[in-house]
């Protein structure tokens, strides 16, 4: 009996053998602890296909053979296979969708295997992408990503001066803020005495010329 699910095994890896993909199955992996329930799907791109039924298989590594597990058609009548619980293992579809759900409950570690879904359609048997099954005691733990603490803020603190009025008499700073204003005062008041002296000499002139003309 091992020479027919050679011959199963050697269609579903030689490259050609299956034209475009009809059937997709998701998720591709699955991790799952001992003792609980899990789900594939097998969504068919054809509506044809759907109303066909479906087939589905799980290669075992440690054997490395396919056993068929259960067929499961559109009014969702299942044929298992041998040495199936049918306690754990049901089958199902959708009712407006296009694809059929494996459910497996009460996970062992003899359930572990990749899973095919696969559909007979024009004497040809057409598979899924398959679906990798691993049972574990104990899921591995994610590591949380470690936190960058942001650095201590440093508090800004306005020192007040103690600058007192006498010591501010004495400081140099005010020698540079009345010298410059002093400067400023000298230069403003020599430019009006000079503007004044001007102007008198500008109104003595037209004195005279006035006096001038008034005497012709």
């Amino acid at each position: 009996m091992e020479w027919p699910w050679l011959f199963l095994y050697l269609s579903l890896h030689i490259t050609g053998c299956q034209k475009a993909p009809a059937i997709f199955q998701t998720p591709p992996r699955i991790v799952a602890l001992n003792n609980s329930t899990m789900e594939m799907v097998c969504a068919m791109k054809s509506q044809q296909l759907y109303h066909l039924g479906i087939y589905w298989y799980r290669w075992s590594k440690e054997s490395q053979n396919f056993q068929y597990i259960l067929f499961s058609n559109v009014l969702k009548k299942h044929t298992l296979g041998d040495d199936i619980d049918k306690g754990r293992f049901n089958a199902s579809k959708e009712t407006f969708g296009q694809s059929y759900t494996l459910k497996i409950s009460k996970l062992q570690p003899l359930d572990a295997g990749t899973y095919y879904c696969a559909v007979s359609h024009s004497s040809e048997l057409l598979f899924g992408n398959g679906t990798e099954l691993s049972v574990v005691d104990s899921l591995p733990a994610t590591e949380k990503p470690t936190e960058k603490t942001p650095p201590p803020k440093k508090h800004l603190r306005c020192k007040t001066s103690s600058v007192t009025p006498a010591k501010m008499k004495g400081s140099s700073c005010s020698g540079f803020i009345w010298a410059p204003l002093a400067a400023c005062a000298v230069i403003l008041l020599l430019s009006l005495v000079v503007a004044i002296r001007r102007f008198q000499r500008l109104r003595r002139r037209m004195w005279l010329h006035f006096n001038k003309q008034v005497l012709k």
